[in-house]
């Protein structure tokens, strides 16, 4: 069987969007499928010259037999040896990417947008953004970071009045908006949140569980932590259907796992589900990166092309698709970071109409798009430190998340065996014993600090977290939960130099 080139460029293009939306690294495996075809043989051609003309198989004709004889060594003649000249060994040149290299060491920022565009309705193609995602590219560190952002959350629109994020496309649509409404959508990102936009990608639901279906055609696996029950998911039309979805990991497919991605139906609400979405887009990754993800999708290229191509939209070339994928087989997947503007960010409030919004905390959405597009580099303990010290001083106060008696008291005197001087201690009002955080409050944004807490208690960098809850006026809060009681009982104590 023949791939022939003008199908595996096309494929290429598809199989960019999902690499988008998957966290990007499947074109590596594609590269070393393309091997594999040729090694079982298989030929693959690329090159545009091959899209009309199929190279002709040619069927050898069979040799006449070879007659069967008896030798006869003479001893009186000495033989003489007829060198043979070796047949050379061929080896083709596979990669289709071996002609494009991403040279441009600038970060590359990705509009992701998903619209809901529903079948057999007619409408005049305005639409709200239903998912808002930025993924960032940094070509130099070789890092991608994927930022989901709420449709609630309110801003002000460039030439407009205030308003959601997510009708920013459709009042540039409706507007005809220089550019169109992904053009409003991308400058109302930039002026509110300092995210300049280099290009976009903009599908709708079918795209998606298209491309589910193709590449992971057994589903893909997720792991609610609660149970979900929605009576009143929106169906293709106007109507709403039930959804459910038990705690706990399960396989799903294409259309359930759309559902998973799209309820609101958690207490959370949109914040709980640009979780999902996350989960969801990453378990899909693991599917593309899988050989039969990428045997179904390469089998189904033509068909694909065509049936979607009204279904997404994209400012990306062909040759910025094939350079971007050199860029993306390197990317590691502990490389790629994800937040999510949610309630740590945010304040809830409600509009003039009195409908519920979104008011960003800018501050605090300031540093979680740093921790997840420009992560910082490991740096010891006395580097942290360091930093933490230039920042000056900074008021310190530990809270009780527990019903342990005094477990703020033995964390206070641990953190003074250390060189922190803690201001206060005191007791969460509901503790309901979640992971120990590190809290920053107000707008003094004392983040080296706080990491440097995290690094010295031995904390993970994401329980770093801005204070959205009014539970100090203080600088930092360091809210212990029971996973704190080995540490400051003297089971583990970091080695840190006093200061702070």
């Amino acid at each position: 069987m023949r791939i022939p080139g003008w199908a595996f460029l096309i494929g290429m293009i598809v199989l960019m969007f999902a690499t988008v939306l998957c966290g990007f690294g499947a074109f590596s495996l594609a590269r070393s499928f393309a091997g594999d075809l040729s090694r079982s043989g298989m030929d693959v051609a690329f090159g545009f010259d091959q899209f009309l003309e199929a190279q002709p198989t040619i069927t050898p004709s069979p040799l006449p037999p070879t007659p069967t004889t008896t030798a006869t060594i003479d001893p009186n003649i000495t033989p003489t040896a007829t060198p043979v000249t070796p047949t050379p060994t061929i080896t083709p040149t596979l990669d289709p990417l071996a002609a494009y290299t991403w040279d441009d060491p600038r970060r590359v920022n990705v509009l992701l947008v998903g619209i809901d565009q529903r079948e057999g309705i007619a409408d005049e193609g305005y639409y709200l953004t239903d998912t808002i995602m930025v993924a960032s590219i940094d070509p130099v560190r070789e890092t991608v970071g994927i930022l989901s952002i709420p449709r609630d959350l309110w801003v002000q629109i460039p030439g407009f009045t205030y308003g959601r994020i997510n009708t920013a496309n459709q009042l540039g649509e409706q507007s005809a908006y220089p550019g169109g409404g992904l053009a409003l959508l991308e400058r109302t990102i930039q002026e509110n949140l300092g995210i300049s936009i280099d290009n976009y990608v903009m599908i709708n639901f079918r795209v998606f569980t298209s491309l589910v279906e193709l590449v992971a055609p057994n589903g893909a696996e997720v792991c609610p932590t609660v149970e979900i029950n929605d009576p009143d998911y929106p169906d293709a039309g106007f109507g709403t259907i039930p959804v459910y979805f038990p705690a706990g990991c399960q396989r799903l497919q294409a259309e359930q796992l759309l559902q998973y991605a799209r309820t609101r139906a958690t207490e959370g609400s949109d914040f709980d589900r640009a979780r999902r979405q996350q989960e969801v887009i990453l378990s899909l990754r693991n599917e593309v990166l899988s050989a039969g993800g990428v045997i179904n999708f390469l089998t189904a290229i033509p068909q694909l092309w065509t049936e979607l191509s009204a279904n997404y939209k994209t400012d990306f070339s062909l040759e910025e698709i094939l350079s971007l994928a050199t860029l993306a087989q390197s990317i590691d997947t502990a490389d790629i970071h994800t937040g999510s503007i949610d309630n740590l960010y945010v304040n809830l409030s409600t509009n003039t109409s009195g409908e519920q919004v979104l008011i960003p905390r800018y501050g605090a959405i300031r540093t979680l798009i740093q921790q997840v597009f420009e992560p910082t580099e490991e740096l010891s303990l006395e580097e942290l430190r360091e930093r933490a010290l230039a920042e000056g001083d900074v008021s310190i106060v530990v809270f009780n998340n527990t019903t342990v008696t005094g477990l703020a008291g033995l964390t206070r005197d641990w953190l003074t065996a250390q060189g922190i001087v803690v201001a206060n201690v005191g007791n969460t009002s509901a503790p309901d014993g979640a992971a120990t955080t590190i809290r920053m409050y107000g707008t003094s944004n004392r983040i080296w600090t706080a990491r440097y807490l995290a690094a010295l208690m031995g904390l993970p960098s994401e329980r770093v977290q801005p204070g959205a809850d009014g539970l100090t006026v203080e600088d930092i809060a360091v809210v212990v939960g029971t996973d704190v009681q080995a540490l400051v009982s003297g089971a583990s104590l970091p080695t840190a130099t006093p200061g702070s």
